[in-house]
């Protein structure tokens, strides 16, 4: 299958989401079943680690459909590279989206220390290291949601940036071989919107 059908499929999942028609029963896998050696997922979800933002539900797609990559704010780390370039490589993967969300807990966090007004304990700096570049552009007479919506959008815009920059993407790209998008959740009604 190639990229733009498993757009479709996926596109198609999230408005039977918002719908409330899920034809996906997302219970206990069925004991009787094997994972296949044929796996072939429809797309790497490289997506957020919150909790309400399951992108097997949004997207109402079944076990194994997708290659779901997880990490606070979306970041792209060496290891996340690692895994989407297997998923191409040995699972014959053509679509990657990179999965914001709204109100992003982690960009929210990276936003505030943006400007200024708090830092991040231990770890957590790892992950702010990983979002501050994408605000770099921000207009900083944005305030509240509008500031923040901006900025996960940013974040997603960068995160693919990132991907987009591993040695032969591009010319895949070009070769229409995979897609590479950016996408983000709103969270009052579950629609996915495709950024340009």
């Amino acid at each position: 299958m190639d990229w733009r059908e498993a757009l479709q499929r996926l596109m198609a999942g999230n408005r039977r989401f918002v719908e409330g028609k899920s034809i996906q029963p997302h219970r206990a896998f069925p004991l009787q079943h094997r994972w296949s050696d044929e796996a072939r997922p429809l797309a790497v979800i490289l997506g957020c680690s919150d909790a309400v933002v399951s992108p097997e539900l949004i997207f109402d797609q079944g076990f194994g459909d997708l290659f779901v990559i997880r990490v606070a704010g979306n970041v792209v780390a060496r290891s996340v590279l690692g895994s989407m370039q297997f998923a191409g490589a040995h699972l014959g993967t053509q679509l990657f989206i990179v999965l914001g969300h709204e109100g992003c807990g982690a960009v929210e966090a990276a936003l505030e220390e943006h400007r200024g007004r708090a830092g991040q304990p231990g770890s957590i700096e790892v992950l702010m290291r990983l979002i501050r570049p994408a605000l770099n552009d921000l207009d900083p007479q944005l305030e509240g949601p509008a500031a923040l919506m901006a900025a996960v959008e940013a974040n997603v815009r960068w995160s693919v940036r990132h991907i987009i920059a591993m040695p032969g993407v591009r010319k895949a790209i070009d070769e229409a071989r995979i897609q590479i998008l950016g996408a983000v959740c709103e969270l009052e009604s579950g629609l996915v919107r495709f950024l340009d």
